[in-house]
């Protein structure tokens, strides 16, 4: 991005050096003399520009490039420039400069106004941010900078938790993009959480609706309202919207496993359960759902049966999860004093293996975690944080 905005402010620089060039040459020779329009600075700052020594070109333009509406690009650009490299303070300086200027039209000193908020932005002033964002729209601006200001609006509120602001200047426009409308039906599920505990079933159910509205494809709006439905003792309605969970994202199946096992001990159907299980398996397999299949067999079909159940399962889809679990039923299973202490070590060296891997990572930026996230800390994505489904582990070659 540095590199994009450098090159673009050094074809801006040259062009602005010809045209003052050109207007020079072109000046009648009966005209008084006056100084060059190019001074020694401005052809030193092009020099380090083609220099790639950027330190040096910027600080020298910026302190000598005149503001016009020629030259007004130029230096919005310039405090990109500065922006992208870290030094918002000094793209905030540039911008400020700017605003009020005679040279610059309503639409120039608005898109001052835009780049002086992000400058604020990126430097955690965010009430100062809001503010100039704020008079920017009251301003009527045209509509692509009306909706940059709104979008950047978003971010600050997302930053500050203020869901219902975020809420109330999205309109249909905005809710044209589908990370947006997605990032909408979260707030109204913020909202929701912070509900909680409160009793105030009105508003949740509220929320909930217009969630689904938004964005039904929504990981977490079904998250929700599964657990809406099981509030209520609807654990039929709970298993639909669970189903449906696993239909929209697989990844996210994992998720689901201990609310699906609560809601059929619920109905009491165990068979119901055992089915489901396999089911999902057959569909996407997990250290997860394998481990949960195992313990569901256990009282029905033993020890025995089930290390030789997990065993196969882990020919198929070896995890250092199952292979842990597996060796906790080879501890049961032996007979021989001399055997147990080995595989007890073992265990417990898998145990400290899978206790640091990472149960959670996000599929846009990579950021991993134990615990889940809705909203990654990182990349601040919606509903991309998932379960890891733990296949790190090469498959062996099968045994003869």
């Amino acid at each position: 991005m540095y590199e994009v905005l450098l090159y673009s402010f050094l074809v801006v620089a040259l062009a602005i050096g010809w045209w003052l060039g050109r207007r020079s040459a072109q000046r009648p020779s009966h005209s008084p003399a006056r100084p060059s329009e190019l001074s020694r600075d401005y052809v030193a700052g092009l020099h380090f520009l083609l220099a790639d020594q950027p330190d040096h070109d910027v600080e020298a333009l910026s302190t000598t490039l005149e503001v016009t509406s020629a030259t007004i690009d130029t230096h919005i650009m310039l405090g990109r420039l500065f922006r992208s490299r870290g030094e918002a303070d000094r793209a905030v300086k540039i911008h400020q400069n700017l605003l009020g200027r005679p040279a610059l039209t309503k639409s120039q000193n608005q898109q001052v106004v835009l780049e002086l908020a992000q400058d604020f932005q990126r430097l955690g002033l965010l009430d100062r941010a809001e503010h100039l964002l704020k008079s920017l729209i009251n301003d009527r601006p045209s509509q692509e900078l009306d909706y940059a200001a709104k979008r950047l609006l978003i971010v600050l509120f997302e930053q500050e938790r203020e869901w219902q602001q975020a809420l109330d200047i999205s309109n249909r426009k905005l809710l044209a993009d589908p990370l947006l409308k997605r990032a909408a039906a979260n707030w109204h599920c913020e909202l929701i959480e912070e509900l909680r505990g409160r009793g105030n079933q009105v508003q949740k159910a509220h929320h909930l609706k217009r969630a689904r509205a938004i964005c039904p494809d929504s990981i977490r709006v079904n998250w929700l309202a599964a657990q809406h439905a099981n509030e209520q003792g609807r654990y039929r309605d709970e298993l639909k919207i669970l189903a449906r969970i696993a239909e929209l994202d697989r990844e996210f199946i994992p998720l689901i496993l201990d609310n699906l096992s609560a809601a059929y001990e619920h109905l009491r159907d165990r068979d119901g359960l055992i089915e489901q299980l396999d089911e999902l398996l057959e569909q996407h397999p997990s250290s997860t759902l394998i481990l949960l299949r195992a313990e569901k067999m256990l009282p029905e079909y033993g020890v025995r049966s089930t290390a030789r159940w997990l065993n196969a399962q882990m020919d198929v889809f070896p995890t250092a999860r199952g292979i842990s679990k597996l060796t906790e039923l080879c501890c049961q299973l032996s007979e021989k004093d001399g055997g147990r202490p080995y595989l007890s070590g073992l265990r417990h060296h898998l145990d400290a293996l899978t206790r640091h891997e990472p149960r959670y990572l996000c599929r846009h930026c990579g950021f991993s975690a134990q615990v889940s996230y809705w909203h990654c800390p990182q990349c601040h994505q919606w509903e991309t944080v998932k379960p890891t489904n733990e296949s790190a582990l090469p498959k062996l070659p099968s045994r003869p």
